[in-house]
């Protein structure tokens, strides 16, 4: 029987939302801070998706000044294809609030957007049989409006808020044949997840809700995904259903660490007395009836493109002149707007961490410039690997504390970054010493997700520090995003002519 592996999509990929155009799939995340804005996916089985896009690639779409915290941003969007036509509303927290964009294609252009004049987080959309359009939002409350306009034609009114758990969420609205299902996420986005449902004759309700709720959690259990939830329902070609949700793989000792962020996984959904039924989400599930596998993203970008590849992301903004692609071409020229990483402002474009055993390789020519390699959570949780002055320098920004733990002098010129990252988990008591010690760079068990190396390239390549990977969780950082790994300035101009991903032999995806 052929399988597929969870999560489908690795790595900060949360609040995924998908809609299905005859035999294709289209799904979109949230991006927070990060600019472009809302990635978007395609997939002809729900298991193989390529990235073909982000909905918010134009500054016009999409400004988030440097005040806006790390983890505001862009939340939970909801992509449909009612008339022939794209939809995607979303909510910029810390902005504008909620809006409407809208294609013709999914690959866009998309839309300036429309502003709905409705409050809340995490809308979606949904059209009764006269085409009337129905807007939800965390709550739950559902109002009609005119997505021309984002104006409120009806309401909102309180429909249903789940069965009394904190933070109802994340709702969805199905009308699937004669009823009217609102599916929400509640008990929080951490460890206490699930998603409840409920139905109605009428969008305007009233609601009953499931029997079995919730009818997806997995809180206190030890399965090895963790905190399940804003899920959106899904059928394939073959009329079987499918459920994309978010979920977390934490690792290391109590009370374990997540550094990835919440990621998109994959379950199948049975309807049993007009109600949907979702067992546990496994690491693998026998696979849909279509199988399509797509060519992954490179594994090395050689920057000999026009503009940057999709899966490039910036914090809140990439202005003009802050990076470019022609002024050496083959290489990627990156020109310092803040002169710090501690800050909001800086130059920086990464790719999240899709893999919890991956490497990342580039060659720099640092010039008379300073920058260089960083792992990145926010602005007071990152590793970095510098060059500056004739020197490389591995760099901890944790919390309010900032330190530099290694240094070494190199000659003028190109040089080579690396960084490691392997998963450690928990060693057990029958460890021997020797074993324990070559696994544990700090001398105390190594208890973390993971042990993050900072080397130097060449013919003999050299390490210069090996970093517990816990401070960059979201258990230490906090907020709702993960990993990014990226190149960045942070004085003058420095220059990349390539930047190499690779996955462990053998890591989940």
């Amino acid at each position: 029987m052929r399988t597929y592996a969870n999560p489908v999509i690795g790595g900060f990929h949360p609040d995924p939302s998908v809609c299905r155009v005859g035999a294709d799939h289209y799904l979109v995340c949230s991006s927070f801070e990060y600019f472009p804005g809302v990635p978007l996916f395609h997939s002809r089985d729900l298991v193989h998706w390529r990235q073909i896009g982000n909905v918010l690639d134009r500054p016009g779409q999409l400004v988030l000044p440097d005040g806006v915290p790390a983890s505001a941003g862009i939340y939970a969007p909801t992509i449909r294809h009612p008339d022939g036509r794209f939809y995607v509303i979303t909510t910029e927290v810390g902005g504008r609030g909620n809006f409407i964009v809208t294609s013709e294609r999914p690959e866009g252009p998309w839309s300036d957007p429309v502003p709905v004049g409705l409050p809340g987080i995490d809308p979606d959309l949904a059209w009764d049989e006269d085409g009337s359009c129905w807007c939800a939002v965390a709550g739950v409350q559902v109002a009609r409006i005119d997505p021309a306009t984002g104006a409120v034609l009806e309401g909102p009114l309180p429909v249903w808020s789940g069965t009394g758990l904190q933070h109802p969420e994340a709702p969805h609205l199905y009308r699937i044949g004669a009823w009217w299902y609102p599916m929400l996420a509640e008990g929080g986005t951490a460890h206490g997840h699930s998603v409840s449902i409920a139905r109605a004759r009428s969008p305007r309700g009233p609601y009953e809700p499931a029997p079995a709720n919730p009818i997806l959690s997995h809180r206190s259990t030890d399965l090895p995904i963790q905190c399940t939830g804003h899920a959106d329902l899904v059928s394939a070609p073959d009329g079987t259903w499918w459920m994309l949700l978010l979920g977390t793989r934490p690792r290391g000792y109590f009370p374990h660490f997540h550094v990835l962020g919440r990621e998109t996984f994959l379950t199948p959904v049975e309807w049993v007395h007009g109600w949907p039924r979702v067992g546990p989400v496994r690491e693998r599930h026998p696979a849909p009836a279509a199988w399509h596998p797509v060519e992954p993203p490179p594994e090395r970008d050689d920057f000999d493109t026009a503009d940057p590849a999709q899966y490039w992301i910036s914090p809140r903004r990439r202005p003009e002149g802050s990076w470019s692609l022609q002024e050496r071409p083959g290489w990627l020229t990156l020109t310092a707007t803040g002169n710090s990483l501690d800050r909001a402002g800086h130059t920086f474009l990464g790719r999240r961490q899709q893999h919890p055993d991956c490497r990342v390789v580039v060659r720099m020519d640092p010039g008379s410039g300073r920058g260089g390699l960083s792992v990145r959570m926010d602005e007071a949780h990152h590793y970095d690997i510098e060059v500056s002055g004739g020197a490389v320098s591995v760099l901890a920004r944790i919390g309010p504390l900032r330190q530099c733990l290694a240094r070494q002098h190199v000659p003028p010129g190109e040089v080579t970054l690396a960084i490691g990252i392997r998963t450690t988990g928990v060693l057990p008591p029958t460890v021997s010493a020797a074993d324990r010690a070559a696994d544990d760079a700090l001398g105390v068990r190594p208890g973390g997700p993971d042990t993050i190396t900072f080397s130097l390239g060449g013919p003999t390549p050299v390490t210069l520090a090996e970093l517990d990977g816990r401070y960059l969780s979201t258990q230490i950082a906090t907020g709702f995003t993960g990993r990014v790994i990226g190149m960045y300035a942070t004085e003058g101009s420095v220059a990349f002519d390539w930047f190499e991903y690779e996955p462990a032999a053998g890591s989940p995806a």
